[in-house]
């Protein structure tokens, strides 16, 4: 697995107490390692409106609405008409994060949905395969007969994003197409909140199946909160699936006062950790924060500058890995927040994916941990069983660094890898 920056090999690779490590191993081999997402497979159209636009339609802004696919159409085709239409890209924010986690890992990731029965040139899902990464596995789709559904994204002058959905077949992913071996030999399990919105839906019962097969098999599932709205309006049932099923939620500071009913991002965190083992927390212009577990013995302290906000010293143990709260005797809360990197790009173009983007990010640094524990099982490194490679502290610079790559371009989607090395980018970032 590839990390950005400088990345020592006695870091990855340290020499063993015993002695070197063998002359055998082989670090180039790939293992089996991949994660899984479930996703409605979706199209972004970028569009720029008004707020009276909005107004028009009937829309939130800043939240998502399920439209009839006849109301998409006709928006799209006045849009398109007077020619406001930024671009089409292949979206949804589990497809986001698989196709960037692929591009930051360089390696495999297995997208589960449904995806048109006849695709043609130039098409929707033609489109969405052409502009996803190779190393996303589509073999496990759920061919359908009707149109691929789509999601208008409108950009109003304060850059907010609106989200207007077409469902088409998004929903229609059946229990029988969700492969057990696949989620059972995963390093992880992504799924959205909205993919449980309607529970008549045939995907619902498709995404309670696979979240089943990863609880008996120790898969971690990670659990996007998707949208303020529908949290607050499905709360309990929300809290009742992450207490049963989740190892770690990612959510903006909005979705985590819906859930948790509280103003204060920190707090949230240490709300949240009640119900999971790992929380990811973006706050916009304020950066984002980590919230996890470690044994209190396995405990490291930062060397940075310890901090006060809603909780007192609340970093003071940064530089631990995140561990499964069940599999430690004494386990303590940690922390860790970040600034946006380099202050955040000069012209935010469009906040769409940067989330998705962090996530990738975190999944990336747990994915390696899976890697380097089946290369080196004896390793120091895994005397314990921890969640991440990396210290929470670290994981969050990197979640920070792949969030800003994003905000900077229109696409929610990676183009590429992050460099190996960056001139702007200090020494001291990667290596503290």
């Amino acid at each position: 697995m590839r990390f950005p920056g400088k990345r020592k090999t006695k870091h990855y690779f340290p020499v063993a107490d015993g002695g070197r490590l063998s002359f055998d191993t082989d670090f180039s081999r790939k293992e089996n390692i991949y994660i899984v997402g479930i996703d409605q497979l979706l199209v972004d159209i970028e569009v720029e409106v008004s707020d009276e636009f909005l107004e028009k339609f009937g829309l939130i802004k800043g939240e998502s609405s399920v439209l009839d696919n006849d109301i998409v159409e006709s928006i799209y085709q006045e849009l398109l008409g007077d020619d406001r239409i930024v671009g089409e890209y292949a979206g949804g924010a589990i497809g986001n994060t698989l196709h960037n986690y692929s591009i930051l890992a360089d390696d495999k990731s297995v997208a589960l949905g449904t995806i048109c029965k006849n695709i043609h040139v130039g098409d929707y899902a033609f489109k969405y395969i052409c502009t996803t990464s190779s190393k996303v596995d589509f073999s496990h789709l759920e061919p359908k007969s009707g149109k691929m559904a789509r999601a208008m994204c409108f950009l109003t002058p304060d850059k907010e994003r609106t989200f207007g959905i077409g469902k088409g077949i998004m929903n229609e992913l059946t229990p029988e197409f969700i492969p057990t071996d696949i989620v059972a030999g995963a390093s992880a399990l992504l799924v959205s909140t909205y993919l449980l919105r309607d529970e008549n839906s045939p995907i619902f019962a498709a995404t309670i199946k696979a979240l089943t097969i990863a609880k008996a098999n120790d898969v971690p599932v990670i659990l996007s909160l998707g949208t303020s709205s529908l949290v607050s309006e499905k709360r309990e049932f929300f809290l009742g699936i992450i207490e049963e099923f989740v190892s770690i939620l990612a959510m903006n500071d909005q979705e985590a006062k819906a859930l948790f009913n509280e103003e204060d991002p920190l707090l949230a965190g240490e709300k949240s950790l009640d119900y999971v083992d790992m929380t990811l927390l973006t706050v916009g212009k304020r950066g984002l924060y980590i919230c996890a577990f470690v044994e209190k013995e396995l405990a490291r302290q930062t060397k940075d500058m310890i901090h006060t906000k809603s909780l007192a010293e609340y970093n003071e143990y940064e530089y631990s890995r995140a561990m499964v709260k069940d599999r430690c005797d004494n386990p303590i809360k940690i922390y860790t927040h970040i600034n946006p990197y380099m202050g955040g790009p000069g012209e935010i173009k469009n906040t769409n994916g940067a989330g998705d983007a962090a996530l990738a990010a975190v999944l990336h640094d747990i994915a390696a941990n899976c890697y380097h524990r089946e290369v080196l099982p004896n390793s120091p490194k895994h005397k314990d069983q921890f969640l991440t490679y990396s210290s929470i502290h670290q994981v969050c610079k990197y979640a920070n660094r792949v969030s800003y790559e994003v905000l900077k371009q229109n696409s929610p989607r990676l183009y590429h890898g992050l460099p190996v090395k960056e001139q702007s980018l200090e020494e001291s970032y990667w290596e503290n």
